[in-house]
């Protein structure tokens, strides 16, 4: 599962503060807040990420009418998930590997002056996509 959308709830901060408050219902404890709706959007999208990275806790979206049901005289949004773009932007430590090649491959590839990391990267990416 590549793509996954939950909602969230947005609540208008008191009156002594400025912008909103958000809250995922499906995820406990997944909160975020941002000075205008646009900000508060984009933080809860990285709550949520950063949620479901560290929980590995992918709880089954409840439809968005029932939470608009339970929160009436909030603003309800689909907030989306993309594990793989959340990898990306997050996740690029370099880790080191041990393979194997045949021998002559290893010397073909050396004297050419192949980048063998580069290689194995670029043909993973080509592989997943």
């Amino acid at each position: 599962m590549s793509m996954i959308f939950y909602p969230a709830v947005f609540h208008k901060a008191d009156q002594s503060e400025k912008g909103y408050w958000v809250e995922v219902p499906d995820l406990p404890g997944c909160f975020s807040q941002g000075d205008s709706m646009e900000e508060a959007f984009k933080e809860v999208q990285e709550a949520v990420g950063l949620y479901l990275d560290e929980n590995n806790d992918f709880n089954k979206p409840s439809p968005i009418e029932k939470i608009q049901q339970d929160f009436p005289s909030d603003s309800v949004m689909l907030v989306p998930y993309d594990s793989v773009a959340y990898a990306k932007k997050y996740k690029n430590k370099a880790i080191k590997k041990t393979l194997s090649i045949p021998e002559w491959l290893n010397e073909e590839a050396s004297k050419r002056g192949v980048n063998f990391s580069q290689v194995l990267q670029e043909a993973l990416i080509n592989k997943i996509k």
